[in-house]
Protein backbone atom coordinates (compact mmCIF):
# COMPACT_ATOMS: atom_id res chain seq x y z
CA UNK A 1 0.00 0.00 0.00
CA UNK A 2 2.78 2.46 0.80
CA UNK A 3 4.29 1.91 -2.66
CA UNK A 4 1.04 3.01 -4.32
CA UNK A 5 0.91 6.13 -2.12
CA UNK A 6 4.51 6.97 -3.02
CA UNK A 7 3.79 6.58 -6.72
CA UNK A 8 0.70 8.80 -6.46
CA UNK A 9 2.64 11.48 -4.58
CA UNK A 10 5.45 11.36 -7.14
CA UNK A 11 2.96 11.71 -10.01
CA UNK A 12 1.21 14.61 -8.29
CA UNK A 13 4.49 16.43 -7.64
CA UNK A 14 5.63 15.84 -11.21
CA UNK A 15 2.34 17.20 -12.63
CA UNK A 16 2.60 20.28 -10.40
CA UNK A 17 6.18 20.91 -11.53
CA UNK A 18 5.18 20.66 -15.21
CA UNK A 19 2.30 23.10 -14.70
CA UNK A 20 4.64 25.60 -13.03
CA UNK A 21 7.07 25.37 -15.95
CA UNK A 22 4.32 26.08 -18.50
CA UNK A 23 3.63 29.57 -17.11
CA UNK A 24 5.70 31.81 -19.35
CA UNK A 25 6.61 35.25 -18.15
CA UNK A 26 8.30 38.19 -19.81
CA UNK A 27 9.40 41.69 -18.92
CA UNK A 28 7.78 44.88 -20.15
CA UNK A 29 10.20 47.80 -20.55
CA UNK A 30 8.49 51.21 -20.57
CA UNK A 31 10.34 54.25 -21.95
CA UNK A 32 8.69 57.64 -21.38
CA UNK A 33 9.96 60.77 -23.12
CA UNK A 34 8.97 64.40 -23.62
CA UNK A 35 8.25 65.22 -19.97
CA UNK A 36 8.05 68.91 -19.00
CA UNK A 37 10.79 68.70 -16.36
CA UNK A 38 12.80 66.40 -14.06
CA UNK A 39 10.78 67.08 -10.91
CA UNK A 40 8.90 64.41 -8.97
CA UNK A 41 8.42 60.80 -10.01
CA UNK A 42 6.64 58.65 -12.56
CA UNK A 43 3.74 56.55 -11.29
CA UNK A 44 3.29 53.75 -13.83
CA UNK A 45 0.48 51.21 -13.81
CA UNK A 46 0.02 47.96 -15.73
CA UNK A 47 -3.58 46.87 -16.34
CA UNK A 48 -4.70 43.38 -17.31
CA UNK A 49 -8.31 43.93 -18.43
CA UNK A 50 -10.71 46.49 -19.82
CA UNK A 51 -12.77 46.31 -16.63
CA UNK A 52 -9.74 47.34 -14.52
CA UNK A 53 -8.24 49.88 -16.94
CA UNK A 54 -7.31 53.15 -15.17
CA UNK A 55 -8.95 51.86 -11.99
CA UNK A 56 -7.31 48.75 -10.53
CA UNK A 57 -3.67 48.11 -11.44
CA UNK A 58 -2.35 44.59 -12.02
CA UNK A 59 1.16 45.87 -11.17
CA UNK A 60 2.63 49.27 -10.48
CA UNK A 61 6.12 50.78 -10.49
CA UNK A 62 7.54 54.13 -9.42
CA UNK A 63 10.17 55.53 -11.76
CA UNK A 64 12.79 58.24 -11.56
CA UNK A 65 13.16 61.04 -14.11
CA UNK A 66 16.37 62.19 -15.78
CA UNK A 67 16.79 64.45 -18.83
CA UNK A 68 12.97 64.70 -19.06
CA UNK A 69 12.71 60.94 -19.65
CA UNK A 70 12.04 57.88 -17.53
CA UNK A 71 12.32 54.13 -17.78
CA UNK A 72 10.62 51.42 -15.71
CA UNK A 73 10.46 47.64 -16.03
CA UNK A 74 7.64 45.29 -15.11
CA UNK A 75 9.22 41.89 -14.48
CA UNK A 76 7.78 38.36 -14.64
CA UNK A 77 4.55 39.31 -16.39
CA UNK A 78 2.50 36.37 -17.72
CA UNK A 79 1.48 36.30 -21.37
CA UNK A 80 -1.73 38.18 -22.07
CA UNK A 81 -3.31 41.48 -23.08
CA UNK A 82 -2.27 44.59 -21.15
CA UNK A 83 -2.28 48.37 -21.18
CA UNK A 84 -0.05 50.89 -19.41
CA UNK A 85 -0.73 54.34 -18.04
CA UNK A 86 1.46 56.80 -16.18
CA UNK A 87 1.32 60.15 -14.49
CA UNK A 88 4.21 62.53 -13.93
CA UNK A 89 3.71 63.26 -10.24
CA UNK A 90 5.65 66.53 -10.27
CA UNK A 91 4.87 67.52 -6.68
CA UNK A 92 5.31 63.98 -5.29
CA UNK A 93 1.85 63.83 -3.69
CA UNK A 94 0.99 60.37 -5.05
CA UNK A 95 -1.91 61.43 -7.29
CA UNK A 96 -2.76 63.26 -10.48
CA UNK A 97 -3.48 66.91 -9.86
CA UNK A 98 -6.34 68.50 -11.81
CA UNK A 99 -7.84 71.96 -12.14
CA UNK A 100 -11.35 72.85 -10.98
CA UNK A 101 -12.82 71.36 -14.19
CA UNK A 102 -11.03 68.04 -13.65
CA UNK A 103 -8.49 68.65 -16.41
CA UNK A 104 -5.05 67.18 -15.54
CA UNK A 105 -2.34 69.67 -14.55
CA UNK A 106 0.40 67.04 -14.69
CA UNK A 107 1.66 65.04 -17.67
CA UNK A 108 0.09 61.65 -18.29
CA UNK A 109 0.09 59.04 -21.02
CA UNK A 110 -0.78 55.50 -22.07
CA UNK A 111 0.67 52.67 -24.11
CA UNK A 112 0.34 53.11 -27.88
CA UNK A 113 0.33 56.85 -27.11
CA UNK A 114 -3.45 56.50 -26.68
CA UNK A 115 -5.23 59.78 -25.96
CA UNK A 116 -8.80 60.38 -24.95
CA UNK A 117 -11.10 62.95 -26.46
CA UNK A 118 -13.18 64.66 -23.80
CA UNK A 119 -12.15 62.03 -21.27
CA UNK A 120 -9.53 59.39 -20.52
CA UNK A 121 -8.00 57.08 -23.14
CA UNK A 122 -9.87 53.90 -24.03
CA UNK A 123 -8.67 50.35 -23.37
CA UNK A 124 -9.02 49.42 -27.05
CA UNK A 125 -6.57 52.18 -28.00
CA UNK A 126 -4.00 51.41 -25.27
CA UNK A 127 -3.98 47.59 -25.18
CA UNK A 128 -1.18 45.39 -26.50
CA UNK A 129 -0.31 41.68 -26.54
CA UNK A 130 2.53 40.19 -24.53
CA UNK A 131 3.55 36.81 -25.87
CA UNK A 132 6.78 34.93 -26.32
CA UNK A 133 9.37 37.62 -25.58
CA UNK A 134 10.04 40.81 -23.66
CA UNK A 135 8.20 43.89 -24.91
CA UNK A 136 9.33 47.52 -25.09
CA UNK A 137 6.68 50.22 -24.90
CA UNK A 138 7.63 53.77 -25.87
CA UNK A 139 5.37 56.58 -24.69
CA UNK A 140 6.08 60.02 -26.11
CA UNK A 141 4.43 63.24 -24.99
Amino acid sequence: MSTIVRILIALLLNASFVMLQETKTQDIIVNISGLDNNEGRLLVGLYDSEANFLDKRFKSVIGEISNKTGKVVFTNVPEGTYAISFIHDENDNGKMDTNFLGIPREDYGCSNNARGTMGPPKWKDAKFELKGSNKTINIEL
